[in-house]
């Protein structure tokens, strides 16, 4: 085996294994956060591993007539987000940098969340029906601005390789472009929606829609579902960083490896104070705010066309 072989295999292993470790915790810490500035106790910091275990260890209850898609979506679920864990760079190199290019990773992205519509489908419950109504309409306005920024740093770094454009290329030398700097404000200003927080949880609005989509689900596929969307906030968050705030990736591995997490912390705890301090959105009032946010991509990715 050859040293990328080697690297490509542990690599994707370890990213998959780091990230489902540490979901949970950033989940805890989540809720922590929140908690203490709504001045609350809150639950235990690692009280999201409690939850999983005992969503893992009850019974799988189901009925006869339930369709295969209804399981096939919770694996699948899951099964997107632990392959997208090797194709960003966690703080080291891509590991699956060969294996595919920015296109693979949008539809990837693009994957996580049709599984949460399939899931609604195979369901057929009323609330989850809405749930997956609003998540559709989210999806056509929210799906193309991520698509964008990744499109605007491979414009930038003259490149669709993804170890090029997740290693801070796009950005390296003669300053932050008008193009990063106006799609770095829209992934922020939208960043609670692609992780389905509050007030943009809009899908799930437990007080509405209790779960919306995943409403059916209990035991186990309900773990892989939770698992997944944990996941998928370090997820997001790391692509954030390696496109829009690259700086220190140069240094010493060890180095970069810890800046890196410290940065991915710093946004994770943005992402609570404005869940914690924000009501939810109306669909109505949400759908508007992205079809502003998107003209605003547009208009970042007619400059980097430009070279801007």
């Amino acid at each position: 085996m050859t040293a990328r072989l080697i690297w490509a295999v542990g690599g994707t292993l370890g990213n998959a294994g780091l990230a489902l470790l540490l979901a949970p915790l950033f989940q805890g810490v989540l809720r922590k956060v929140t908690a203490r500035i709504q001045s609350r106790q809150g639950p235990p910091l690692l009280q999201p591993y409690f939850d999983l275990l005992k969503l893992i260890g009850k019974e799988d209850i189901e009925s006869g007539e339930a369709p295969p898609m209804q399981r096939f979506a919770a694996y699948l679920a899951l099964a997107t987000v632990l392959t997208l864990a090797g194709l960003v760079p966690m703080g080291l190199p891509v590991p699956l940098a060969g294996a595919g290019d920015v296109l693979l990773l949008v539809y990837l992205l693009t994957l996580a969340g049709v599984c949460t519509l399939l899931a609604g489908l195979a369901a057929g419950s009323p609330y989850a029906l809405v749930g997956i109504s609003r998540e559709m309409m989210t999806m056509i306005a929210l799906e193309p601005l991520f698509a964008i920024a990744i499109v605007v740093g491979a414009i930038r770094a003259h490149s669709f390789r993804l170890d090029v454009v997740l290693s801070g290329s796009a950005y390296a030398g003669g300053g932050f472009p008008w193009s990063g700097a106006v799609m770095a404000a829209v992934i922020l200003s939208s960043f609670q929606a692609f992780v389905q927080r509050v007030p943009f949880d809009v899908a799930e609005a437990e007080t509405e829609l209790m779960e919306g989509p995943l409403m059916e689900y209990s035991g186990p596929k309900l773990a892989l579902f939770k698992w997944a969307q944990m996941t998928k906030l370090i997820l997001y968050a790391t692509l954030f960083v390696a496109l829009f705030i690259p700086w220190g990736s140069g240094l010493p591995a060890l180095l970069a490896w810890l800046l890196f997490w410290v940065k991915l912390t710093g946004l994770v705890l943005l992402v609570t104070v404005v869940a914690a301090t924000h009501a939810r959105y109306r669909i109505d009032q949400a759908l508007r705010y992205f079809a502003g946010l998107l003209v605003a991509a547009f208009a970042a990715l007619l400059l980097a066309g430009y070279g801007h």
